[in-house]
């Protein structure tokens, strides 16, 4: 049974049958929403990673090793001079003795409790650097204090500004990962406590940053546009569908499809325990655009056969006969698009692709059933024919026909141009710029970086060869090397390492002679000095998060400026490639943190993708060929499906340059939607062929039908992606400004290059 045949009995079943279809619909909806329920917010940049990802093994075992990185920073700034004075020292103080308090905290380190050691009458001290409580400190200790921080490599770059105008309190988090509210949690408490303490000490600024806090802005850009602006863009949508249609009760059906097939994508999300996050949030939005085509195409359709005096219900069969292949053909293809986001490296756009996907498959059903029987159901006029629409429709056509040839070139020309453009993209994710201002975590956490230390660290697991290996002077001198010439790197702000921590105790240990302020130059003395040392550290302030329990590896911390992706790479490869020139094979360590598995992740994502897009282009074409049964029309369809994509990353190239990780995938996205267009354009100048039309003709007849359906599908996608662009998470707001660029693009594709190559390929056949 062919697909004509088969949408007129499918229509004849709905149309006799509205109220069973309407109940089966909903009991449906209900089964499979359901899974909303079990629908979670996930506050963990970790999503990002596949749990099988060898860089996440990495990081995590660091962790496992070490201790988490998972933090929120205390900014403490005077409003005048240095910190080393009455008040911004109070303020740290109190920030030290409140961050152990907060839910999940291990570790506490600030001036306040900053091991200062130093030599006196043979014995060693080892206090606070600062030593009393800030009431009883005198006026001539402040200077003193900020005396002992000087020079200190430890301090000055990471707790300490290099200006001494700005200080922080790190509270090391240890979050048991089982909800999404420890995250809330504990940024909660540590917005409290700091406000509380900038009201007790007016003269000084308090600004909050860390890992913790980016977790919970990843959560608060996910409810932020599920809240706020997706419900702008269904309100938007909703208007321009109802502009395009010219009948409120037809819109009204077509929402009704849209509703349910988002909450059919959420719930699927539930049921296979996917986690929301920023990128899976836009699913409902993409099924919403998509199921919008289908109801638009169906309703124009049927439309046209009242216009022409067919009744009602007969109008609704035919509309399925004509429509039924094209909305399969497209819901397939679309489907095909958007799976073939599994190639990408991040699980959160496996699942954007996969529930996309069931809710492409649930608009299909819906449209195909529901719909034509809410429009049977519900009392809709006939709307008289836009005249203008016509003529113009009748005039492209023509005007078509006649350039073909120039259309053609000048799209190759252009193509060619682009797609040049294009080759020079570069990917860059920094992940403060992933959030717009909206989103406190962006505003803090540049604030931090320009007073006080960078966000962005690189940490190395240096192993020494074996347990206690750690005190060989072999090791710690080529440690220090190390070190040292992290140092000496442009983006390198601030380096910690245990090469620093034993230098100091080693000049601290020969009555703080600078002679000394070398690694010891023999194992067993590196071995006593640092088990004197733990002896003298308070409880929570010991080495475990510098030295594994076994001795046998250290950890190296390097925070960095603001650097493009491009050059942590370059310094990424730097450095491995200095430990891999200058250290013994065991101390080879590879460079990890979340900056580096993002960019890594961004890199290589676009490299997955590009095979993704040919695969799903590949794919696509091959159902074209089988749907229509003509080689020759699948091979044409490559042509608008891609070049919509060259123009949009062309033009972005020419626009913006960079490329996010959002941004790589975006073309597989745009791919499913755009074909929509395509498949109708090809199957109803198919058609009319079919009825012995010539190529003009055939063109004419199709621009006339297919047309206006093309101009308001198009203007409610580019009007709802629209709307993501104000999205406060970069990801999405790249992803709809993207979307609305292809997409223009497509309905030029569709509307001039596609037919001249159907003109100018299809004459006298």
């Amino acid at each position: 049974m062919n697909a004509e045949r088969f949408g007129r009995r499918l229509g004849v079943f709905v149309t006799r049958n509205r109220l069973l279809t309407i109940v089966l619909s909903l009991l449906t909806f209900v089964g499979v929403a359901f899974g909303m329920t079990k629908a979670t917010f996930s506050s963990d940049y970790r999503i990002f990673f596949g749990e099988e990802d060898p860089r996440r093994q990495a990081f995590d075992e660091l962790e496992t090793v070490f201790t988490k990185t998972d933090n929120i920073v205390f900014v403490v700034k005077p409003k005048d001079g240095s910190v080393f004075s009455p008040e911004p020292i109070a303020a740290i103080q109190d920030l030290t003795d409140g961050g152990w308090k907060l839910p999940h905290a291990t570790r506490v380190d600030s001036l306040a409790n900053y091991q200062y050691a130093y030599s006196e009458d043979e014995d060693i001290v080892v206090e606070s650097l600062v030593f009393a409580p800030a009431a009883e400190l005198l006026p001539e200790d402040f200077p003193e204090l900020e005396k002992r921080a000087s020079g200190d490599p430890l301090l000055e770059g990471g707790l300490l500004a290099q200006d001494h105008e700005a200080a922080g309190v790190n509270v090391t988090l240890r979050l048991p990962g089982e909800d999404p509210s420890e995250v809330i949690e504990s940024a909660d408490a540590a917005r409290k406590l700091a406000d509380a303490i900038q009201a007790e000490h007016p003269s000084v600024e308090i600004r909050l940053s860390g890992m913790a806090l980016m977790n919970e802005a990843f959560m608060e850009a996910s409810i932020q546009d599920m809240s706020k602006i997706v419900p702008v863009m269904y309100v938007v949508m909703i208007v321009v569908l109802g502009l395009m249609l010219r009948s409120a009760l037809a819109t009204g059906a077509i929402v009704v499809i849209v509703a349910l097939c988002s909450g059919i994508t959420i719930g699927l999300a539930g049921w296979l325990g996917y986690p929301l996050t920023p990128p899976t949030a836009s699913a409902p939005t993409v099924v919403l655009t998509l199921a919008v085509a289908d109801g638009v195409h169906l309703f124009s359709s049927m439309q046209a056969s009242r216009r022409a005096g067919v009744s009602k219900n007969e109008a609704i069969i035919e509309a399925l006969r004509a429509n039924l292949r094209p909305i399969i053909l497209t819901s397939l293809t679309t489907a095909i698009g958007f799976l073939c986001l599994n190639f990408a490296e991040a699980p959160p756009y496996w699942h954007l692709g996969n529930m996309t996907a069931a809710g492409i498959a649930a608009a299909l059903i819906y449209s195909v059933t529901l719909l034509p029987a809410l429009l049977s159901l519900l009392p809709i006029g006939v709307s008289p024919a836009r005249r203008g629409y016509q003529a113009g429709f009748d005039g492209l056509s023509r005007w078509v026909t006649k350039h073909r040839h120039k259309l053609v070139m000048g799209a190759a020309v252009t193509t060619l141009v682009l797609g040049f453009s294009a080759t020079k993209l570069e990917s860059n994710d920094q992940f403060v710029d992933y959030f717009d201002d909206s989103i406190q975590f962006r505003p803090d956490t540049l604030y931090m970086m320009d007073n006080l230390a960078g966000i962005y660290t690189v940490e190395y697991r240096v192993e020494a060869g074996g347990e206690e290996a750690i005190h060989e002077p072999e090791y710690l001198a080529t440690l220090d090397g190390f070190s040292q010439w992290l140092r000496a790197q442009p983006e390198v702000t601030y380096v910690y390492s245990y090469a620093d921590v034993i230098k100091r105790i080693n000049k601290t240990m020969h009555d703080d002679d600078p002679a000394f302020d070398k690694v010891p130059d023999n194992r067993e003395a590196a071995a006593q000095e640092l088990m004197l040392w733990e002896m003298s550290l308070p409880m929570g302030l010991d080495l475990n998060d510098r030295v594994d329990i076994a001795r046998a590896s250290t950890r190296v911390s390097v925070t960095l400026t603001d650097i493009s992706s491009a050059q942590l790479r370059d310094f990424i490869t730097r450095s491995e490639g200095w430990l891999a020139d200058n250290a013994p094979e065991a101390m080879h360590a590879r460079a990890t943190s979340p900056v580096v598995i993002f960019t890594q992740l961004s890199h290589e994502n676009t490299k997955s993708m590009m095979v993704g897009n040919f695969v799903s282009l590949a794919l696509i074409s091959v159902c074209l060929v089988l749907a229509l049964g003509s080689l020759r029309l699948g091979l044409v369809s490559v042509i608008p499906n891609l070049m919509p994509i060259v123009f949009g990353y062309g033009l972005w190239a020419l626009l913006f340059a960079e490329i996010n990780i959002v941004a790589s995938i975006a073309g597989t996205v745009c791919l499913g939607i755009i074909v929509d267009d395509t498949i109708h354009v090809l199957s109803k100048y198919q058609l009319a062929r079919r009825d012995g039309l010539d190529a003009s003709e055939a063109l004419r007849r199709t621009l006339g039908t297919v047309g206006p359906a093309l101009v308001a599908t198009t203007a409610v996608l580019a009007f709802g992606f629209g709307v993501l662009t104000q999205s406060g998470f970069e990801m999405n707001s790249v992803l709809g400004l993207l979307v609305v660029m292809v997409v223009v693009f497509a309905l030029l594709a569709d509307l001039l290059v596609l037919p001249a190559l159907l003109v100018l390929f299809g004459r006298g056949r």
